[in-house]
């Protein structure tokens, strides 16, 4: 398994990442807002379908000592999200709308381990596929991170590093 982000279809991204378990647990990182904003954004999940999603990412908060949030992501240091929940399945499966895009988190026990699919669909273009998947990656990274114990070390340097990358994996 890579932690790169593979195409399903265009437009459609997937996500997988092996984390330490019980489901339960992996599953408040997901859905405790405290616990979400550690690695991506805090804010409302409601656990229902039709439920709101109302998200607000502080990079601010993600960023290591020593790291500057580079000026062009300076216009997204309060970014907020709203979407509706499409599918919730405690705690296996949870979807909501981001723009006119979707994401679904989906665990699945493995041993001790959990595993995670993430699913990004509906992304308009490749412009939008290279920064989603950037940014995927590197809050995966943190995840795993925060979920293992461990402080993160960098977040804009593998942000910009992954875009990069993300830039020559993706056919144009």
């Amino acid at each position: 398994m890579s932690d790169y982000g593979t195409f399903v279809e265009r437009g459609t991204v997937r996500f997988e990442r092996l984390l330490p378990g019980p489901i339960e647990r992996v599953w408040e990182y997901l859905t405790d807002s405290k616990l979400r904003a550690t690695w991506f954004a805090g804010g409302t999940l409601e656990q229902r379908v039709g439920g709101q999603v109302d998200f607000t990412f502080d990079h601010a908060a993600l960023t290591p000592a020593g790291e500057s949030i580079p000026d062009k992501y300076n216009k997204d240091e309060h970014y907020r999200l709203r979407g509706r929940v499409t599918r919730c399945e405690p705690p296996k499966l949870i979807a909501f709308t981001w723009d006119a895009s979707e994401v679904t988190w989906q665990l699945e026990p493995r041993g001790g381990d959990v595993l995670l699919t993430l699913t990004h669909r509906n992304l308009a273009s490749r412009a939008e596929e290279v920064d989603v998947c950037g940014g995927w990656h590197s809050h995966l990274d943190l995840l795993g991170e925060r979920i293992r114990g461990r402080v993160p070390q960098r977040y804009w340097k593998a942000v910009e590093e992954y875009e990069r990358t993300y830039e020559q994996r993706i056919p144009k």
